[in-house]
């Protein structure tokens, strides 16, 4: 019995993300709990959703979520996380803070979120019980930036809520599934948009993990007090804020912790650590990494938030998505934030703008390492050179530098508005990189003054004529793309589901180019029907959602062409032509 509870001890502190191996998280969504924290009260998973009611006037029920079939685009929906955030009501909420705002300051439930980035009735007419459903069982990050900007957008915006779930539930699921995206700053955003009285036990869980994505455990403070006894990483949080504000003892409350063994080892430290910032402190703490061997949110924001260098091995240990949280976090170091930029950026985490202004920053440093100098020097004759050549050979420089896929599309990103400056004249051997820069950065109109200067048949060539939004694509043969090199037939086969999708390509030819290319663009299925559906009642947020589903895989090498057909159409078919083009030209970029 000792030994369990002292296994449960060493575990117990918060409810953060459980950022598994970077592989597994490719795979499915991590649960947003370390591993054995709140052992001792697993919560239940939710009971499957009840068929929802039909849409008013639709004369249909709607759909539920998509079976996916060995058609589907990218294999088997990711299972829940294993450890499922609370159902309202399962547990008891907590006394609420006294509310000090006039009753018309109050933020409504049925309408909540911090940007306008979106329009509020993209659920219009969803059961938000599906919504949800999709978002949960979504992987991310996603294959595509520009999918993942759409998302950001989407789950961002003040949202009306939809029907049959609350709104600070259904801020809760947003801001889970923009975590996992890596979105922390927006994350915490979204979980911060409901008033603190209204803030449901799943909302109290996602609160927290947003706070530690951000290394901001000051966050926690306003919850803290009303969060009850019985999840470890409340008690431990009431006594971080304890010694962060001033207003109580810390030893007490740690000698209580310790009595109940509410946690142990490096977690208690890191807290103590916490505790050890706020006034009038006496407390000294030595953190001792040699025994950890996973890291988890908790570690990540609370070491963060101190200047605790977390071990560069322990990052192997955990998902892509934190590769965007430390790109986000200010309390890291310019330089070991710059050294994932790149990757951020190419996730959608970071614009083409903060990225220059990382590296700008960092040239104005001292100490700046040597690989990282020559990179900021390059970005320099990139934008200043003083010759053409000068500039393509600096960002040549930059581009051949990137070890990895996602590196270098990033780096891509990184030259965009350099590409952007450069006026074309005759043609240009680094056309094809040239013109995929100013579009990771959707600069299209920019992109557009190279169609003269490119050769036809190219990289370049396709990329453009997907990206024209003046429609520039009408009458191109999907067959007059030549690209070359080991991926030549997979750009062709994307090249053409990207002019078919953009309705570039008759109806009456679209079975028989389909079955030339090998893009079997008719075939139907449960997540195609879901699709469709969402399209015929123009809900925006469940179309984004469902093409989320669609193009979910470890890369752009795995999504099928079938996919991006699907996707790129119905984006059109509900407005969102601008998303529909650049996903359609990534696709091509990043091949």
């Amino acid at each position: 019995m000792a030994t369990s509870r002292t296994r449960r001890a060493l575990v117990a502190g918060a409810a953060a993300l459980a950022i598994g191996a970077a592989a597994a998280a490719q795979q499915s969504p991590e649960s947003l709990l370390p591993p054995g924290f709140s052992d001792n009260a697993p919560t239940p998973s939710p009971a499957p959703a009840a068929a929802a009611p039909a849409v008013a006037g639709s004369g249909a029920a709607p759909p539920t979520a998509p079976r996916v079939t060995a058609t589907t685009p990218a294999g088997p929906l990711p299972p829940l996380p294993p450890l499922a955030m609370p159902t309202p009501g399962a547990t008891p909420t907590p006394a609420a803070p006294r509310y000090e705002m006039p009753a018309f300051a109050r933020r409504s439930l049925a309408q909540l979120g911090p940007s306008d980035s979106f329009a509020a009735d993209a659920f219009a007419g969803a059961d938000g019980r599906y919504v949800e459903r999709l978002m949960r069982r979504l992987s991310a990050p996603l294959p595509s930036r520009w999918l993942q900007i759409a998302l950001r957008r989407l789950l961002a915006a003040e949202l009306v809520t939809p029907a049959h779930v609350n709104g600070a539930d259904f801020a809760a699921e947003r801001a889970w599934l923009l975590l996992r995206m890596g979105e922390s700053i927006t994350a915490r955003a979204v979980a911060q948009s409901v008033d603190l009285d209204r803030v449901t036990p799943k909302l109290r869980q996602v609160w927290m993990q947003a706070a530690l994505a951000t290394a901001d455990p000051a966050a926690l403070c306003a919850l803290a007090p009303g969060a009850g006894d019985s999840e470890p990483g409340w008690i431990v949080a009431r006594a971080m804020c304890a010694g962060l504000t001033g207003t109580g003892k810390t030893q007490p409350l740690l000698a209580d912790m310790r009595r109940r063994r509410v946690a142990s080892g490096i977690d208690l430290q890191l807290a103590q650590k916490v505790m050890g910032a706020g006034l009038d402190s006496r407390q000294a703490i030595t953190i001792e990494w040699a025994p950890v061997t996973q890291l988890t949110a908790w570690r990540f924001g609370l070491a963060t938030a101190t200047g605790v260098a977390v071990p560069g091995e322990l990052y192997g240990t955990v998902g892509p998505q934190v590769t965007a949280w430390r790109a986000l976090a200010p309390a890291i170091p310019l330089a070991e934030r710059a050294a994932v930029a790149d990757r951020a950026a190419a996730m959608g985490a970071l614009s083409s703008a903060a990225l220059v202004d990382l590296y700008s920053a960092l040239a104005d440093g001292d100490d700046v390492p040597a690989p990282l100098a020559r990179i900021a020097n390059d970005l320099r004759d990139a934008y200043v050179g003083d010759s053409l050549d000068t500039r393509l050979a600096a960002m040549a420089r930059l581009w051949d530098a990137a070890e990895t896929p996602a590196a270098r599309y990033g780096r891509l990103i990184l030259t965009a508005r350099a590409a952007a400056r450069l006026l074309p004249a005759g043609e240009v051997a680094q056309a094809d990189r040239l013109v995929a820069s100013m579009l990771s950065a959707g600069l299209d109109r920019t992109a557009q003054r190279w169609r003269g200067h490119v050769r036809a048949g190219s990289d370049a060539w396709a990329m453009l004529l997907l990206a024209d939004p003046d429609g520039g694509a009408r009458g191109a043969n999907p067959r007059d793309y030549a690209p070359s090199g080991a991926n030549a037939e997979r750009k062709k086969q994307l090249f053409f589901a990207g002019l078919a999708g953009l309705g570039e390509v008759p109806a009456a030819d679209l079975a028989d180019e389909g079955e030339r290319f090998g893009v079997p663009v008719t075939r139907v299925d449960s997540w195609t029907r879901a699709l469709d559906q969402a399209v015929t009642a123009r809900q925006q947020g469940t179309v984004l959602l469902l093409a989320a589903v669609g193009l979910q895989a470890r890369g752009w090498e795995t999504v099928p062409a079938a996919s991006l057909y699907r996707v790129v159409a119905a984006l059109r078919a509900v407005g969102l032509d601008g998303e529909a083009r650049m996903i359609a030209a990534e696709a091509l970029a990043r091949l």
